[in-house]
């Protein structure tokens, strides 16, 4: 198949979430840290469901609500991820592609279920996603279309998918790819529990693979254990040409071609929920990475398009992140598409 050029396509899980606003006994009695993802089977995604007495069902999954933002921003976009032939499959194709975002991957033919993702949101706007990964763990290299890598000016890759083999492969398939057109590779950590995990592998893959890095501050000490964010952007300015690191209401710090940058926290009314808050940092970001604009005015995009993603439940955008930013910054949005 041809494409045009894109400005960014997204690997990672693709999940439908549960979303659902409950007090913080349930997830004590449930025995989850909050704030926390876990990893769960099938039955216990179900139990945990039936439990909840309201729920909101919504596609999700970390890079894929990245690229909902980035289509959401005027940015044309691909994504590559596995899905069950199911329903909720069906759920989160349609749902990509009602954003024109391209999306090539075939369901699995396994018969494993779509992954899906509990999301537990406490009174004070934290989230405890509850995760089974279904037919996610069954992405591999041959997933990959190198076509759509090679007519993307970035690759953006989420590390909540580095558990399985076969999806490390992947990675490494797809970041090759991408260098060899003359592309650019872009990280996203994900969880501090995740690089706990795999910390030797993600540092592995973060120094050869890796141009631009997003983590917030508990991910990256833990990628280099480090005690302070200064150390460990020291670090990371050294192995990457830009790394982010959101810090919640205190904004962001870009490291970009060994200076360091702080960028305060865009005002938000009222913080609802913070799930897809990074998510939507990184939409904002790469939007204005991919235009070709300086890192300052990048991170400005990504804490527009996260403010608007904490004030509503729900980790995809409910306004048009374009208008929003063409309000906000004074500026053209046609200016602001690829």
């Amino acid at each position: 198949m041809t494409y045009p050029e894109l400005a960014v396509t997204g690997i990672g899980n693709a999940i439908v979430d549960i979303l659902s606003q409950i007090d913080e006994a349930f997830v004590t009695a449930e025995g989850f840290a909050k704030g926390s993802m876990s990893l769960i089977d099938a039955e216990r995604a179900l139990a945990i469901s039936n439990h909840l007495s309201a729920s909101q069902q919504t596609s999700g999954g970390s890079a894929a609500n990245t690229i909902a933002g980035l289509a959401s921003l005027g940015s044309t976009a691909g994504y590559i991820g596995k899905v069950g032939a199911d329903a909720l499959g069906r759920v989160f194709s349609d749902a990509m592609r009602a954003q024109s975002v391209v999306f090539p991957t075939q369901p699995s033919s396994s018969g494993t279920p779509t992954a899906r993702c509990v999301v537990l949101v406490t009174p004070d706007a934290q989230r405890t996603m509850c995760t089974y990964l279904g037919a996610c763990v069954e992405l591999g290299p041959e997933d990959i279309d190198l076509e759509l890598i090679q007519q993307s000016r970035i690759t953006y890759l989420e590390g909540y998918l580095w558990d399985p083999p076969k999806a490390k492969a992947a990675f490494l398939v797809a970041a090759k790819a991408a260098h060899a057109a003359k592309r650019q590779v872009s990280l996203s950590l994900s969880d501090s529990f995740c690089v706990g995990r795999h910390r030797d592998s993600f540092l592995e893959l973060v120094r050869g693979h890796i141009d631009v890095l997003f983590a917030n501050e508990s991910e990256l000490l833990s990628l280099y254990q480090e005690r302070d964010i200064k150390s460990a952007m020291a670090v990371a300015k050294n192995q990457c040409r830009i790394t982010t690191v959101t810090c919640g209401a205190a904004g962001c710090i870009v490291a970009v071609d060994g200076e360091v940058i702080e960028i305060p926290a865009e005002p938000v009314r009222q913080v609802v929920d913070t799930t897809g808050a990074g998510d939507l940092f990184a939409a904002g970001f790469l939007h204005g990475l991919s235009l070709g604009r300086p890192a300052r005015d990048c991170a400005v995009l990504g804490s527009i398009a996260a403010a608007e993603v904490i004030s509503h439940v729900g980790a995809r955008p409910e306004r048009s992140l374009a208008q929003l930013v063409a309000t906000r910054l004074g500026t053209n949005g046609d200016a602001l598409s690829l």
